[in-house]
């Protein structure tokens, strides 16, 4: 008699992973919303834009048209400019010669200017562009007497650009450097608002600290000390230029933790330790919070980040050299590619 094989007990159902459900979401199609055709359209001499379109005028530009945006309604100009009558903002990646010049001969190869500068009209009357700053360079390397520009009389509008560039990301220096001049900034301008006024426009709290380590250090290596950032640094409801003063404290003492880790990284190497991720690998060790599991988007920090600094920096000092294995270094290999 043939013996029946006994079922297999059925596997749980996994919960779906958190990327999993963002397409999930992403795939469900929202309701209807914004402007209608009818509605966009926009007369130059409508009070929401006449200023906005003699202004354009005055400095020597020609307003084309106006509409409002599909989506958020706000006003927008479609104009040229002179450059001269342009200025990148202050906090903006620093410029790339080498990317300008390769710019502005991919756009006379095409004859064609067709990524108009993205333009505000700053409090003070003069025209600032959030994300053109290369663009804008190259028309001068070209002789542009006019560039195309989409300008809007929302001048926080610059302070929400890095926010929306994902197709183009910046690296972590770049995206640092932006967004503690984005803070300087706004420290002048607004010198009552709370830092977590702005957490939108900055991202993370961990890139001011970050931004104020590489304006003082260019080549700091902030990949490795990012993700114990993460943990760590909240955004403060302390006002800007306060909150400016505590960070730099707090950006002085992530260099003298450096200082330390590359002290141990060079002993590391006279035992015959070659690795390229020695760095990562000791300033792992020496993190606090390394252990520590958070929920995506958690508001409360691991740690406060001046005790957690005080940890690393002990722990730096009073590393043991003896307890590290080729082992240890492989195991870092295999992370270092989700590393930042």
């Amino acid at each position: 008699m043939a013996t029946r094989k006994a079922a297999k007990p059925a596997k749980a159902k996994r919960a779906p992973s958190a990327r999993t459900a963002s397409r999930r979401k992403l795939s469900v199609a929202r309701a209807a919303q914004g402007l209608s055709a009818a509605e966009i359209n926009l007369s130059l001499e409508h009070a929401d834009v006449a200023p906005l379109a003699a202004l354009i005028g005055s400095a020597g530009g020609s307003a084309i048209g106006a509409y409002r945006d599909p989506l958020g309604s706000r006003p927008l100009v479609l104009a040229t400019l002179p450059l001269a009558a342009i200025q990148p903002t202050p906090f903006q990646r620093d410029l790339s010669p080498t990317h300008t010049k390769r710019l502005a001969q991919k756009i006379d190869e095409a004859k064609a200017f067709l990524d108009p500068l993205i333009v505000v009209q700053g409090h003070d009357g003069r025209f600032w562009t959030p994300n053109g700053r290369h663009r804008l360079a190259a028309a001068k390397v070209l002789g542009l007497r006019q560039i195309t520009a989409l300008v809007s009389p929302d001048e926080t509008l610059a302070y929400r650009i890095l926010a929306l560039n994902t197709e183009k990301a910046h690296n972590l220096k770049d995206r640092s450097l932006e967004v503690v001049r984005m803070a300087r900034t706004l420290a002048k301008r607004e010198s009552r608002a709370k830092e977590s006024d702005f957490a939108d426009q900055f991202e993370a709290a961990e890139l001011i600290t970050l931004g104020i380590v590489y304006e003082s250090t260019p080549r700091f290596s902030g990949g490795a000390y990012n993700s114990m950032l993460r943990k760590v640094d909240r955004f403060s409801e302390r006002t800007l230029a306060v909150s400016l003063r505590e960070r730099e404290g707090f950006a002085d003492r992530l260099l003298a933790i450096d200082v330390e880790v590359k002290k141990v990284i060079a002993a590391l190497q006279q035992r015959g330790f070659k690795s390229p991720y020695l760095r990562n690998y000791v300033v792992a060790r020496i993190n606090p919070v390394r252990f520590v599991k958070q929920k995506p988007g958690a508001t409360a920090p691991a740690m406060p980040i001046g005790q957690a600094l005080t940890r690393m920096l002990a722990s730096a000092k009073s590393f043991k050299l003896e307890s590290v294995s080729n082992s240890d270094l492989a195991w870092v290999a295999v992370g270092a590619g989700s590393s930042d």
